[in-house]
């Protein structure tokens, strides 16, 4: 993945939607699996946001700030955000 990030209107404690950024990577992982990759996906995170990737997305660190997301993680998501 490249550049997940919310819109300035979007931010804090005022914004106007949830999840939006737990949503745009349950997709790329529903994409991963369709593609054969089983789920995985990567990303650089910034440095403030590791944590939260950690305890929200259920990312892992594979470098400074590389993170994956393997798939297990991946079908939780997709399973929260794709509701059949």
């Amino acid at each position: 993945m490249n550049l997940l990030e919310s819109a300035p209107f979007n931010l804090g404690k005022s914004k106007i939607y949830e999840g939006v950024a737990g949503n745009l990577v349950a997709y790329a992982c529903k994409k991963s699996f369709q593609m054969d990759f089983g789920g995985y996906v990567a990303f650089i995170a910034k440095t403030k946001l590791i944590e939260h990737y950690q305890n929200t997305l259920g990312a892992y660190l594979i470098g400074s700030q590389r993170m994956a997301i393997d798939k297990n993680s991946a079908n939780i998501l997709v399973e929260k955000y794709f509701k059949n």
